[in-house]
């Protein structure tokens, strides 16, 4: 395993300048958050990543990873192949278009029709095996072995962990004496990319996971990646069988072990962020704000005058279950 440090964070950043959305981060509020209001006294910040091309977080480690290898040389004209839940499969599929190569996305047949449509709007070749993102990874293997197809990873890589730490160099620039970040976990990429970069600059780096995906929670008890069964609400973007080597080394390394929240409370965060803010999110967003306005044991872990930024990492949804509510329709 390459160890993930914060020269790679600094050099996706240079890597990717220009090439992708810069976070807009906007404050909340004391009681702004519903029925399960945000304590008095927690400065929390929401980090609107799901505004990012795609609609997440992935674009920052898809454009890294390709841009890395276009730069080397090792870009094949064949193009790329991953395996994706949707987010980071739609991710893929567009920075494959801006370099002009083709790219073949592997999804359980269980992936939301929303991110099927999107993806082939990119132009990809969509193929459906399955019903777990383990699954697609495996076709996707074979197919990369039978083409040469240069092969991506929806979260265990180096380059796209690498791409998603540089959200936390944004969100600190705009969040002066920041104290701790949030964020939703399924492999760990984006928690292993966060983690890396806030350990630079002292800031802590909170995991939530849905309480029946719990990849990470599992390989910390275990003191390895391990598979976990996933079952879950959010499971079409949190729903990784097997965390990275990567994000168990995060935590390891002094990191914070991942808090988990109920599929109820997740649904209920999801909707109050539609009904208090006008957000639609998808599930794994609404994960982490879950933890912030819910979690006893993100409570316990959370101190009252912090400067905390909740990051909202995705909106790829179908909005049609956000049920309006009196007074906010």
């Amino acid at each position: 395993m390459h160890p993930l440090g914060h020269d790679d964070i600094k050099a996706a950043t240079d890597r990717i300048a220009g090439r992708i959305r810069p976070v807009t981060v906007v404050p909340l509020g004391p009681g702004e958050s519903g029925q399960a209001r945000v304590p008095r006294g927690r400065q929390v910040h929401l980090a609107l990543e799901f505004m990012q091309h795609t609609g997440s977080f992935k674009a920052r480690g898809a454009q890294n990873f390709l841009q890395a290898h276009r730069e080397t040389g090792t870009l094949p004209d064949v193009g790329v192949t991953i395996a994706s839940g949707g987010n980071a499969g739609l991710a893929c599929a567009w920075a494959a278009r801006r370099q002009g190569v083709p790219a073949t996305v592997f999804l359980p047949a269980t992936a939301p029709g929303v991110k099927v449509a999107k993806l082939r709007s990119y132009g990809a070749d969509v193929r459906l095996v399955g019903t777990e993102y383990a699954e697609a990874q495996a076709a996707c293997a074979e197919f990369a072995a039978a083409t040469g197809a240069l092969a991506s990873h929806a979260y265990d890589h180096p380059l796209i962990a690498a791409g998603a730490g540089t959200l936390l160099e944004e969100i600190r620039d705009r969040v002066p004496g920041l104290d701790t970040v949030v964020v939703a976990v399924g492999g760990g990429g984006l928690f292993a990319g966060v983690a890396t970069a806030a350990r630079q600059h002292g800031i802590r780096t909170v995991p939530v996971e849905p309480s029946h995906c719990r990849a990470l929670g599992a390989a910390v008890e275990a003191g390895r990646p391990v598979d976990v069964a996933v079952d879950s609400v959010a499971a079409d973007s949190l729903g990784a069988r097997r965390a990275s080597a990567m994000a168990l080394h995060a935590v390891q390394q002094g990191g914070e072990g991942p808090v988990t929240v109920p599929d109820g409370e997740i649904v209920r965060a999801r909707q109050e962020l539609w009904d208090h803010h006008r957000l639609a999110v998808e599930h794994a967003a609404a994960t982490a704000f879950a933890a912030v306005v819910a979690s006893p044991d993100a409570g316990h872990r959370l101190v009252d005058g912090e400067r905390i930024a909740v990051v909202l990492c995705g909106a790829n949804t179908d909005p049609s279950d956000l049920i309006g509510q009196p007074g906010h329709g």
